[in-house]
């Protein structure tokens, strides 16, 4: 049994989302990515489609990834839309959900049951209102740490939030967690490239560096009941979100990555250079060859690595404009399905008052 852990959310806040959808007629998802999650996934079903019973637009999707328990029955019988995945990882879950699924707001949550649905739910209402195209549940400001029994995994979120902010000057409050919610462009312009844990900070990094509006609410977190495992191995996989961080500051901060090296290579090439230059100054001769060699090919290295950051950060501004071009034509779509269902309402509302009237 999981141990219960009384929601965050503001019942006004709740009930307004609950109204909005569906007197708006939205349609919203809640994902589900699972793994070997028998043990929880039942009660996690459950409260969302308890919670959404009175919202037509409301679907909730399990995405089994090869589970070797009988996770997707168990979230079939619950009264989930179950379908599977079967490259493992988390990554090539989340980015089948975002392909397949169409909805107007997703949210995301894990199967485990660590979070309050209502709480999860609650998210909603930063998209509903056009705050924001991506909402993070911040479980480190609530009661991670408190319920969360490894330390490693708590040192290393702390770690993960420090770099991203540092290197992409943001204030991100909780970088991995898992309850997000999403608004139909973010969902639809978004291009995963990984296939593990990591998924949340790619998220996160093209969020910041694409300037999408991202906000932060409070959710309480509540450790795995007993008996229920973590898929999240520390080192390994906390190895590859650094991995990951790296290769992304290389992809989305060019300039900044390689002017970096340029300048410690510089540095480097010049305090060599010093001793062979100090002893031709003083005798018109240079016997320390190697010195000086060395110094010259980190010198033409450190130019490289400059010229090379100039021209990387000259493509990624190119393909930020191939990028925002692609949301003009993604919000034009929408702009002309949204009149189109607009008008087949209104044609349907006229054909059923014409027919009440005979």
């Amino acid at each position: 049994m999981t141990k219960e852990v009384q929601s965050l959310t503001d019942p006004a806040i709740f009930a307004s989302v609950l109204r909005d959808l569906r007197e708006q007629g939205l349609k919203i998802a809640v994902l589900l990515p699972c793994y070997n999650e028998a043990q929880t996934i039942s009660d996690t079903v459950s409260a969302y489609i308890e919670i959404l019973k009175d919202v037509p637009g409301a679907r909730v999707y399990v995405y089994d990834n090869n589970s070797a328990d009988n996770t997707a029955e168990l979230a079939a019988r619950a009264g989930a839309v179950v379908c599977h995945e079967y490259r493992q990882g988390k990554g090539f879950v989340i980015r089948s959900m975002f392909r397949d699924i169409d909805a107007d707001i997703y949210l995301m949550a894990d199967g485990d049951n660590t979070y309050d649905a209502h709480d999860v739910t609650a998210l909603a209402r930063d998209i509903i209102d056009g705050r924001a195209n991506m909402v993070v549940g911040d479980r480190l400001s609530s009661t991670y740490f408190q319920e969360n029994k490894r330390p490693l995994h708590g040192l290393g979120n702390r770690l993960v939030r420090w770099l991203i902010n540092r290197i992409f000057k943001s204030d991100i409050l909780d970088v991995m967690t898992g309850a997000r919610a999403f608004s139909r462009q973010f969902v639809k312009t978004y291009p995963s490239l990984v296939g593990g844990f990591e998924i949340e900070t790619e998220m996160t990094i093209h969020a910041l560096d694409k300037d999408s509006l991202v906000t932060h609410k409070p959710v309480l977190y509540r450790d795995r009941p007993h008996g229920s495992t973590s898929k999240l191995n520390t080192i390994p996989d906390g190895l590859r979100v650094l991995k990951t961080i790296f290769a992304l500051f290389k992809d989305f901060r060019p300039l900044l990555f390689f002017g970096s090296i340029s300048l410690i290579l510089f540095l480097m090439g010049a305090v060599l250079f010093l001793r062979p230059l100090i002893e031709y100054l003083e005798t018109g001769q240079v016997t320390y060859m190697p010195t000086l060699l060395t110094s010259i090919t980190l010198l033409i290295m450190s130019l490289l690595s400059g010229v090379c950051g100039v021209v990387v950060d000259s493509i990624r501004k190119q393909t930020r404009t191939f990028y925002e071009l692609e949301l003009y034509r993604h919000r034009s779509i929408n702009s002309i399905s949204a009149k189109a269902h607009r008008s087949q309402s209104a044609d349907c509302h006229a054909n059923g008052c014409a027919q009440r009237e005979k």
